[in-house]
């Protein structure tokens, strides 16, 4: 072979390979793509991710493989949105409000009691809303192209929140977003900025009084370990996890096969949504028999103080945005 030609084959192999892509160089030889994500092999996050690794095998015989990498072994969520928007991953998934680091509009996503189910939220990215998020993405170099999630957020504490009267001077940690930050500085507590990893030192040191996720990262954390005895479900938040796929890896794809790859993906993902509800009804009972506590709280007066902070700051979002989020709260009820 001419070492011109052979040189350009070596090269182009090492550019799939740091991609996190492998060519087709021949008919028998599947398209594999590299998928990172920052939870651990024991999250119901890694098993959703198998799960659509072994939908897109099926679906397309085997002609495209997933590769799950997990634990952050390609770095966090922005440095693997960053390497797939620039063609260097081939899938990289990352919680909405880091996506809303390049889409600003999808800051609307961070407001609190945006929705009233699960199903209504699931809704929204899979019709309009999802529309005007692809539409984004696709203008950066990705294509989104399903949604993992991580649901509503509820509050662990090392004391009782039973009323809004409950969180004032509350050091809560909560993701470093406009709409969280709003949201329990209206209830009276303190927002404090903090990485994820250190909250439970945070917790045992007293730094902070209380932490906000889904009601299973309470139990696969051992936060009940560093003072967490109550959980209050406020249900305040819900947060998609966008799986973005770089445009260099969506080419690979043959275009008689990329609307199959896409429903498989989609069909990966609902089984996740189904291992995260399963994940926090089994943390439920778990907790419960460490001795956490479980309170309900009027979520009427949460909101209520909410609207008002947004009303005073003057909070807006575009319109077309606001329609799409509409739309889905008038079509699930």
């Amino acid at each position: 072979m001419n070492k011109r030609i052979l040189s350009a084959l070596l090269a182009l192999t090492l550019v799939f390979a740091l991609a996190g892509m492998t060519p087709a160089l021949a008919a028998d030889k599947p398209i594999t793509f590299k998928l990172a994500m920052v939870d651990n092999e024991q999250s119901n996050y890694y098993k959703g991710a198998q799960a659509i690794a072994a939908s897109v095998e099926e679906a397309t015989e085997g002609k495209i493989k997933i590769d799950v990498v997990a634990g952050g072994t390609l770095g966090g969520e922005a440095d693997t949105l960053d390497m797939a928007i620039q063609g260097d991953l081939a899938i990289a998934s990352a919680a909405n409000s880091v996506l809303a680091n390049y889409i600003p509009e999808m800051a609307i996503l961070d407001q609190a009691f945006l929705w009233d189910s699960q199903d209504q939220a699931n809704y929204a990215v899979q019709n309009e809303l999802g529309a005007l998020i692809s539409e984004k993405a696709e203008a950066l170099g990705i294509h989104v192209i399903g949604y993992m999630e991580s649901g509503f957020r509820d509050v662990f504490s090392k004391k009782p929140i039973q009323s809004i009267d409950d969180f004032k001077g509350v050091k809560i940690r909560t993701m470093q977003n406009k709409g969280q930050l709003a949201a329990f500085t209206s209830f009276g507590a303190n927002p404090v900025a903090l990485a994820a990893g250190e909250q439970f030192t945070a917790l045992q040191q007293g730094t902070i009084d209380a932490c906000e996720n889904a009601v299973s990262n309470c139990w696969v954390n051992k936060f009940y370990e560093a003072g967490v005895n109550s959980v209050t479900t406020t249900h305040h938040s819900f947060v998609y996890i966008p799986l973005c796929m770089s445009d260099n890896a969506w080419n690979q794809i043959p275009d008689d096969l990329k609307e199959t790859f896409v429903e498989a993906v989609w069909a990966g993902c609902e089984q996740q949504w189904q291992f995260l509800n399963e994940a926090n009804e089994e943390a439920i009972e778990l907790l419960k028999g460490v001795g956490v506590s479980f309170y309900d709280i009027d979520i009427d007066s949460l909101k209520e103080a909410y609207a008002a902070k947004v009303e005073a700051d003057g909070t807006t979002y575009d319109e077309a945005w606001v329609a799409a989020v509409e739309a889905a709260r008038a079509a699930v009820k």
